[in-house]
């Protein structure tokens, strides 16, 4: 399990930079019925997605297609999930500037750590889905550290008030539909960081960025996720030492080897009355159940 430094407790804060390019644009539409005969017009919202290119001291390390929210929260977590960090401290800053055609993502990283970081070799570019880019040998893939500690257990009605709550705080995703959600929740349901992207991937490397800037250790809740739960999904869930992961979507086979790997619970397809566990029946404290 991680250990990450105390901070005070509290709803987690979005990053705010007037700067920043907006997260929706409004387009004009042609809405067209197959039975009708003409179009009407018509505006609707839509996602901004964004190049990002994230640069570690001086040398660039992946262009990231991003919402273009909470990116400090994303270079933590994703510097946390590439294997680039270990803990929160390793970072120094953190700065966004204006690139050719998107945006720097600047990280300066402690001497020591920057040094190991630059004899590993990856080069990643454009994803907004795929897990594993730039990896070239099977031996490669990402596996996350296994998590000391059983974890803790969650209730049945802590799962179902993050997952209504979760609805209600997605709010770039009201607007445009386009956009994936990854939320923490404590271990009464509370959801203390909700964050959003076109990416499910960016998503919940934003969220668990601003886990680690807020030092909330990984057995104070669980992840919950809007999108389908593939590999990386849960091996980014495991790096942060999180016990137990709650997918709206199904997940993959890889998947759920990596969660038993992990000794994580993963519940997937899950709604408001029900849910499909697919490891760690353990954790979870069905109706009735004492802790």
């Amino acid at each position: 399990m991680q250990d990450f430094s105390r901070k005070p407790q509290g709803e987690l804060q979005d990053d705010v930079a007037a700067d920043r390019p907006a997260t929706s644009i409004r387009v004009g539409t042609l809405v067209v019925a197959y039975d009708a005969p003409e179009a009407r017009p018509d505006a609707r919202a839509l996602a901004v997605e964004m190049p990002v290119n994230v640069v570690y001291g001086t040398v660039p390390y992946a262009v990231m297609m991003l919402t273009p929210a909470d990116l400090e929260d994303f270079a933590y977590g994703f510097s946390l999930t590439e294997g680039v960090i270990e803990s929160p401290d390793e970072i120094r800053s953190v700065a966004v500037e204006p690139g050719e055609g998107g945006l720097r993502l600047l990280v300066d990283l402690a001497p020591g750590r920057l040094r190991e970081h630059l004899a590993r070799k990856r080069a990643i570019s454009g994803r907004t889905g795929c897990g594993v880019c730039g990896i070239e040998d099977l031996a490669a893939l990402p596996t996350a550290q296994t998590r000391s500690g059983k974890g803790p257990q969650v209730t049945l009605g802590a799962i179902q008030a993050a997952l209504t709550a979760l609805s209600d705080r997605q709010t770039l995703n009201r607007e445009t539909r386009a956009v994936h959600a990854a939320g923490w929740a404590g271990l009464d349901g509370t959801l203390a960081a909700v964050r959003e992207d076109v990416g499910r991937h960016n998503a919940l490397d934003k969220c668990i960025g601003a886990l680690l800037r807020e030092g909330v250790q990984p057995d104070e809740g669980f992840l919950v996720i809007t999108s389908r739960c593939s590999f990386e999904m849960a091996e980014k869930a495991a790096t942060l030492g999180a016990s137990v992961l709650v997918a709206i979507s199904a997940p993959t086979s890889l998947a759920i080897e990596r969660a038993r790997c992990h000794d994580m619970t993963l519940c997937a397809i899950a709604r408001s009355d029900t849910l499909t566990v697919f490891s760690g029946r353990e954790r979870l404290l069905l109706a009735g159940e004492g802790s």
